[in-house]
């Protein structure tokens, strides 16, 4: 585990540890849904991808997951405005973690496929986006989700789904 302290800002986002949550021993004999209100808490590290896209995960239910972000000038395309795997990353993973959040301890998840329709042009520095994605249907090896990025002026900007795989031991 990375040592927490201010001298090794490098390894904190939003003042919290950056790691993989299940190389953690505190995660061990989790559920998905504990796992995410670890990782929201601060108990378990959030992903790195986090701070490099500068989103992270807000809130969490059965079958729910939300995401946040203020993208900027790290995310910007050859144009100037919010590339659009921008969008389709806070998607994938607002819907893996809807997903993930439906699932016992010891039972894991791959995406398959997601996609993403952008609506309107995502500008950089304007402010939180929020990602809400929740499950429609949980099978045993399959599970399909759907999320809406919704803006800082409650407009909708981008909405997608993703088909998660269930990986059982």
């Amino acid at each position: 585990m990375s040592d927490p302290s201010p001298e090794n800002s490098k390894d904190l986002f939003r003042g919290k540890r950056v790691g993989v949550a299940l190389a953690d021993p505190a995660a061990r004999g989790k559920s998905g849904i504990e796992i995410l209100r670890a990782t929201i808490s601060g108990e378990l590290p959030g992903p790195p991808i986090a701070r490099a896209l500068n989103f992270w995960i807000a809130e969490v239910g059965p079958g729910t997951a939300v995401f946040e972000g203020e993208p900027g000038n790290e995310s910007l395309n050859p144009m100037g405005g919010v590339h659009g795997g921008w969008a389709l990353t806070i998607i994938d993973s607002a819907t893996g973690c809807a997903g993930m959040s439906t699932l016992d301890a010891g039972v894991g998840w791959a995406t398959l496929e997601t996609k993403a329709n952008m609506v309107r042009a995502i500008k950089p520095n304007s402010g939180r986006y929020r990602c809400e994605a929740k499950v429609l249907a949980a099978g045993r090896s399959i599970i399909t989700t759907d999320a809406q990025v919704v803006g800082p002026d409650g407009k909708l900007y981008a909405h997608g789904t993703s088909t998660l795989m269930v990986l059982r031991s």
